[in-house]
């Protein structure tokens, strides 16, 4: 394929070559295409290749596929830490086991059995003392006991009431953040394992094949270039005095060899400024010497009968065919 410079200076000769023979509205060119260059974001071996060059393709279709065990260990590992996540916050959701409360419940019982005794002793204390049968400090040591005993009911009550309810709004917050983090980490190895394998992005023919199977491919580097048919345009260049009759949008019939028929086309960008500037004054005699390109987007029907670096002629839409 001819380097861009040269064939830009070879288009160029041919244009002024052609400038004497031809009408003003004839502009010489050559088809181009912007390529797709398919690529995964993370590195691998080229398991499997699934189209070849100058096949069509079309949108959807398997292209590549890279190795994938790293991946796949990393997927089920971050299932399982979801599963382990989701599993403790249930748990703190529900509280405490049947025989967890159970056990707290028999707890509270034989405290409040024990609260009742030494409140019914209490009482009798304070009767004897009143009597003055036993000294004032005995019904001390019963006041201590009740007040222990109630001490011992409150807690454990506290406690059931815990172990019924869950745990508390901080931790259950805590593990909802932690079933976040592991749900997040899942979708990441979910990710990462179908970058693995690729598919054709648009409808398009597959230009070129850059990677074999068994090869080693980095992150990011193609393995497959598409042509879409819409990604193929027209270049061609026009001196400085016919630029002022041109715009975006305006209509163009193009010609090539083989073509039965003339193809439609528009132009879709002007530029702005010289693509070649010779070694001249910039004089009103001179100023035919500059040439500036343009580009045209043939019709999407029509587009698949450009190839790439082939010439053609473009005259405008509405000018009058030469016979």
């Amino acid at each position: 394929m001819i380097a861009r410079p040269a064939r830009f200076a070879l288009l160029l000769c041919v244009f002024l070559a052609a400038c004497g023979d031809k009408p003003a509205d004839y502009f010489p060119g050559y088809a181009e295409a912007d390529y797709v260059r398919l690529a995964a974001p993370i590195a691998g071996t080229l398991v499997k290749l699934q189209v070849q060059r100058g096949d069509a393709a079309q949108a959807g279709a398997p292209a590549f596929v890279l190795e994938q065990e790293n991946e796949r260990a990393a997927r089920e590992e971050a299932t399982f830490r979801v599963e382990r996540a989701r599993a403790q916050l249930a748990d703190l959701r529900k509280g405490k086991r049947p025989d967890e409360v159970a056990a707290v419940l028999a707890q509270l019982n034989q405290a409040a059995a024990a609260l009742r005794l030494s409140t019914s002793n209490f009482a009798r204390q304070k009767q004897l003392v009143a009597d003055k049968f036993i000294a004032p400090s005995a019904a001390d040591e019963a006041r201590a006991a009740v007040e222990r005993d109630q001490a011992r009911v409150n807690e454990l009550q506290s406690q059931l009431r815990i172990a019924r309810t869950g745990a508390r709004s901080d931790e259950i917050a805590a593990a909802e953040q932690e079933l976040k983090a592991a749900e997040a980490q899942l979708a990441q190895a979910e990710w990462k394992l179908e970058q693995k394998t690729q598919r054709i992005p648009v409808k398009a023919s597959v230009n070129d094949v850059l990677f074999r199977e068994g090869e080693f491919v980095q992150a990011g580097s193609p393995v497959i270039s598409l042509l879409p048919p819409q990604n193929i345009k027209l270049r061609f260049f026009v001196p400085e005095p016919a630029l002022a009759t041109l715009k975006v949008g305006q209509a163009l019939n193009v010609q090539c060899d083989g073509c039965k028929g003339p193809i439609a086309a528009s132009i879709s960008y002007v530029s702005s400024s010289p693509e070649y500037t010779a070694p001249l004054i910039y004089s009103k005699e001179n100023r035919a010497s500059l040439v500036f390109m343009i580009e045209a987007r043939p019709a999407p029907e029509q587009a698949a009968l450009l190839h790439p670096g082939q010439p053609v002629e473009v005259r405008l839409a509405n000018a009058r065919v030469e016979p």
